[in-house]
């Protein structure tokens, strides 16, 4: 399936109509709401940009549109993001002015835990098609600053896209490097590429378990790199960029939730830069996995919090409308299945 362009396509496109980079930041800019479309008259565009300008800003705003579910969570929408060629992402605007994107159509891991993960990949996201969620939501929240890439996708599977779009955002955007957050299962390729980067956003590594051959039963197709080596990586970048490293983990009932587990990991960053955020499993349609008890959960982040490690329950967001990670997407398409055989009938 075709995707959008890439920023460093578009920015190509300008450069041949005579756009230099003031141009081009301008150009960029209006389309994330952060000025105006019309020109200066005291800084004109190149004449051949001026006359493209109208087509330029409808192909921009072409590459999505967006329905909003709003929810009763304070400061919390689900956005159903539709591409220019019909597939559904998820992006969600959060409390303090955040915004979580996607960076894949589906995912290839497979998080049994995951309604994402069911659909596997359907495709990547070109840069642009990234921003472009960034754009829509600036223009319903225009103070969203915070981005997190922590919808669909496995952002180390789509690494170009990625990278090209972070940098967009801490360079043009004026993002601060640190409101900037990549959320992996993990990947070398990726660790080292953000060392490597002129814009180094604040990193999420999504562990989920400190027991090898558990996370190789949960994350089927991560790359297999041992758990002590991915904190060790993601620890090492997190002193590097002086911004906590944040350890995700889905709490499972029976699972993963033990205190033998949540020990282990206590252990595994002891004296280190690092947070961790448990997030209660959203309950998904034909698996029987469930929260554990409120409870249970204050347990596991007193453990963390008495050997010194911040740790915090984070509320999953849209939950009252069913809102987990790829949920909506797959109720939307399932609705589009039953039009489309109810049409057929």
């Amino acid at each position: 399936m075709s995707r959008g362009p890439h920023i460093s396509e578009i920015v190509s496109e300008l450069e041949a109509l005579g756009a230099k980079p003031a141009h081009i930041r301008r150009v960029m800019r209006a389309w994330m709401h952060l000025g105006p479309w019309t020109e200066r008259a005291s800084d004109r565009f190149p004449r051949l940009l001026a006359e493209r300008i109208p087509e330029i800003r409808a192909r921009l705003e072409g590459l999505s549109r967006v329905a909003m579910v709003p929810s009763m969570q304070a400061e919390t929408m689900k956005l159903i993001v539709e591409l220019a060629d019909g597939q559904i992402v998820e992006s969600v605007l959060l409390p303090r002015d955040g915004l979580c994107v996607s960076t894949q159509v589906g995912c290839a891991v497979g998080c049994l835990f995951c309604m994402t993960g069911r659909s596997g990949l359907v495709r990547q996201l070109s840069s642009a098609e990234i921003l472009a969620q960034v754009a829509e939501a600036r223009a319903i929240r225009p103070q969203t600053k915070k981005i997190v890439l922590m919808g669909m996708g496995e952002p180390s599977h789509n690494m170009q896209a990625v990278l090209e779009a972070v940098h967009f955002m801490g360079t043009t955007l004026n993002l601060a490097h640190k409101d900037l957050v990549v959320s992996t299962v993990g990947d070398e390729r990726l660790f080292d590429a953000l060392c490597a980067s002129e814009v180094k956003p604040a990193l999420a590594l999504s562990l989920h378990t400190t027991d090898n051959g558990l996370r190789r039963k949960l994350l089927p197709r991560s790359s297999p790199i041992p758990v002590e080596r991915l904190l060790a990586r993601t620890l090492d970048y997190a002193d590097a960029t002086k911004y906590p490293a944040q350890i995700e983990w889905t709490l499972i009932s029976g699972v993963n939730d033990s205190k033998a587990q949540i020990e282990r990991l206590a252990e595994l960053i002891a004296g280190r830069y690092a947070m961790v955020n448990f997030i209660a499993v959203n309950p998904v349609e034909g698996s029987s996995y469930a929260r554990p008890e409120q409870s249970h959960i204050e347990d596991l982040i007193t453990i963390l919090r008495k050997r010194g490690t911040v740790a915090t329950l984070r509320m999953s967001a849209a939950q009252d409308v069913q809102g987990g990670c790829g949920q909506l997407r797959a109720r939307v398409l399932k609705g589009q299945s039953q039009e489309v055989r109810h049409g057929e009938a």
